[in-house]
């Protein structure tokens, strides 16, 4: 068994998404994800985005209570308006991400997209275009083996800088960043067509998902996606499927964190968890809040 050919394909372009889950970690509940919700997708960052219909798969309701959502800091000062708030975003998360955490960010639009983003990472698709995080360096790799197609064995190399700039990101910087931020996300979450609903609690639910995504064992199989339309598909290599039926079925979320490989998935979840608890915690004193705004 040899490699027959390697291919290069766009496709699954990154986990940075993750990082955006980072930012916004909450304590919620599960059984607000049991009722049918809408994947969003935004216009514009002035423009609320139209839903669309769909029920999150593989969610259970829970009857563990949702905590309420953090209060804002005390020194918080006056937030600027939603459609407003893209420079304001930009220096708080470079206060905790740095110059190089910051090249990884689409601030335009920041708000809107994170939160249309992080809820369809729980659903079937999230679309790249919402993404608030700019793609990986270079393409995603297949391998031809055996007449099969599999993920290439070095498309992993490829998160691995991801990786390393989320594992040295203080957690609790990132908490007060999400504290201070809330009411923005909670306003661009509602106009997403979910009043009544928080952000909060959508949160903790896509992060537990993430968390309980499998770890698949040796080569993973990809299928072409047969895709009909008025005219011939100049690039058909972009539309593939896992071959097993379970790992296509599972959330949008899922499918990024199995398709980073088992070492960064692992080392990606430990982030996760620690974020995860550092946002249930009680808020303490000995972090800063972020810089108000001006």
């Amino acid at each position: 068994m040899g490699i027959a050919q390697r291919q290069r394909v766009s496709l699954w372009k990154t986990p940075l998404l993750v990082a955006a889950i980072m930012l916004a970690l909450a304590a919620g509940l599960w059984w607000w994800l049991a009722r049918p919700a809408a994947p969003v997708a935004p216009q514009s960052a002035a423009q609320p985005p139209q839903a669309e219909a769909s029920a999150p798969p593989q969610l259970a309701a829970a009857s563990e209570p949702a905590p309420p959502p953090p209060d804002p800091s005390e020194d918080a000062g006056a937030l600027p308006a939603l459609d407003e708030s893209d420079l304001v975003f930009a220096r708080w998360l470079e206060e905790v991400l740095g110059r190089e955490g910051m090249a990884q960010l689409r601030i335009n639009g920041f708000a809107r997209n994170f939160v249309a983003t992080v809820d369809n990472l729980g659903r079937e698709s999230a679309p790249s275009r919402l993404w608030p995080v700019n793609p990986a360096a270079g393409q995603f790799e297949t391998e031809s083996r055996d007449g099969r197609t599999v993920i290439g064995a070095d498309n992993t190399l490829r998160y691995t800088p991801f990786v390393i700039l989320v594992e040295s990101v203080d957690p609790a910087r990132l908490v007060a960043v999400y504290r201070h931020a809330y009411p923005l996300l909670q306003q661009a979450y509602e106009s997403l067509g979910y009043p009544g609903r928080t952000f909060h609690a959508r949160l903790l639910a896509v992060i537990d998902q993430l968390l309980a995504a499998p770890e698949p064992e040796g080569e993973i199989e990809v299928l072409p996606v047969e895709v009909r339309g008025p005219r011939p598909l100049t690039q058909p290599w972009r539309y593939l499927a896992f071959a097993d039926p379970a790992l296509e079925q599972l959330s949008a979320g899922q499918k990024l964190m199995v398709r980073m490989g088992p070492v960064n998935q692992r080392r990606l979840a430990q982030v996760l968890s620690r974020l995860r608890a550092a946002l249930v915690a009680p808020a303490t004193a000995e972090v800063p809040a972020p810089m108000p705004a001006r």
